[in-house]
């Protein structure tokens, strides 16, 4: 598929790392072919993580992310160390720079060395290599550069290329548990948050992978889904909602009708759902004053009757009898301290890389801060979670 149709959170995730004024943005720019980065012989130039969506064959659609320097001082420059190191631990690849002139420091030692001990997938390039004198055996994961005079750049994207070359991904959301032909009802509703014309993104690709499976699928809103059953000669082999009407589609259907939501796909398909399930069990235990993190990987227009910011919020109370306190992040914000958060409450994740939603639940593991999802916690809240997640066969409670 190509850039426009790669949903940016199945895209492959490529930093630029290094020391302040190696030429990481001169390389990122040069490489991407624009400039996504202001470059200057001033140290520490970028302040903030730039992103730029490209393709880069043939590896397909990626996102570029040029850094500040991971040797940044002073109070502001401990901060951009966090934001870069942050962006070190989400990223599926690395592009360490080095800058030729200077030689590899103790610093670049240091740098490379938490890199492999990451397992994480990268390229050394020494750029500045203008006016130094290049060595003739050059490692296979090496590339001497000049992002100045464009002097092997085309190398370099031909090495990013080969060397962080995706394994095809083989994971499903869900066709891979469906019998062959299966009658799918997907219940959607269309109300003042839904965007105008199109379906959100999760509706989307369930909907796409269904069909690429030879899977039927039926679409209705949840007023009309007694009368789409009734209509159907057979019963569906499963019904997939938006979760925020789980309760109402719940006690709509057969017992002997499987159930789950959107959320809860993209639990299992991003992140760990079993981690994600057990979690749910933290709601039951909140005690006045706990403070509740409600985190979602996109930005969206905000209305009253917004799920994250107003429905769950409202939702806990009722449940748990409890005055919650509740903090919110969105897009690429994710609280780097929980000491003080007692249950992490993530949306599905559906616009990030499944490396990102890893590493939120891997600082939640790191605090032993419970984390649930949007679906697993709604469903348990309306007493419907076993149900939920039988479709599932490797998933107990």
């Amino acid at each position: 598929m190509g850039l426009n149709d790669t949903p940016s959170g199945e895209r492959l995730t490529i930093g630029f790392f290094g020391a302040r004024n190696a030429g990481k943005s001169s390389v990122a720019n040069a490489v991407t072919g624009q400039i996504i980065s202001v470059v200057s012989d001033t140290p520490g130039t970028t302040t903030d993580p730039v992103k730029k969506s490209m393709e880069l064959l043939p590896l397909g659609p990626v996102t570029i992310i040029d850094t500040p320097g991971l040797d940044d001082v002073g109070e502001l420059g401990e901060e951009r160390v966090k934001v870069s190191l942050r962006v070190l631990a989400s990223v599926d690849a690395a592009v360490i720079v080095i800058d030729a002139a200077r030689g590899t420091t103790e610093f670049d030692e240091k740098l490379l060395k938490t890199v492999k001990e990451r397992n994480l997938p990268y390229v050394c390039v020494y750029n500045k290599s203008e006016n130094v004198k290049i060595p003739d055996n050059i490692p296979d994961d090496t590339v001497y550069v000049s992002a100045k005079s464009g002097y092997n750049i085309d190398v370099l994207k031909e090495k990013i290329a080969t060397s962080f070359a995706k394994a095809e991904n083989n994971k499903r959301l869900i066709s891979d548990i469906l019998p062959q032909n299966a009658l799918t009802v997907l219940v959607v509703p269309i109300d003042e948050a839904a965007p105008k014309g199109r379906l959100i993104l999760p509706q989307q690709q369930t909907i796409r992978d269904i069909l690429d499976s030879h899977g039927t699928c039926i679409c209705c809103q949840p007023d009309e889904l007694t009368g789409v059953l009734s209509s159907l000669c057979k019963k569906p082999d499963v019904v997939i909602t938006d979760s925020q009407v789980f309760g109402k589609v719940s006690s709509l259907l057969p017992n002997d009708v499987k159930l789950t939501s959107f959320s809860i796909l993209f639990a299992r398909y991003k992140g760990d759902l079993p981690t994600l399930v057990k979690g749910a069990s933290a709601i039951s235990q909140l005690k006045d004053g706990d403070t509740v993190l409600i985190s979602e990987g996109c930005t969206h227009r905000r209305s009253c009757k917004d799920i994250g910011t107003v429905k769950i919020p409202a939702l806990m109370r009722k449940f748990t009898g409890k005055e919650l306190n509740f903090k919110f992040t969105s897009g690429g914000d994710f609280e780097s301290d929980l000491s003080d958060v007692a249950l992490v409450l993530h949306c599905g994740g559906c616009v990030l890389t499944e490396k990102e939603m890893r590493y939120r639940m891997r600082i939640c593991e790191e605090y032993g801060t419970p984390i649930v999802n949007y679906g697993v916690a709604i469903a348990h809240m309306n007493g419907i979670l076993k149900r939920s997640i039988e479709i599932f066969p490797d998933i107990n409670m």
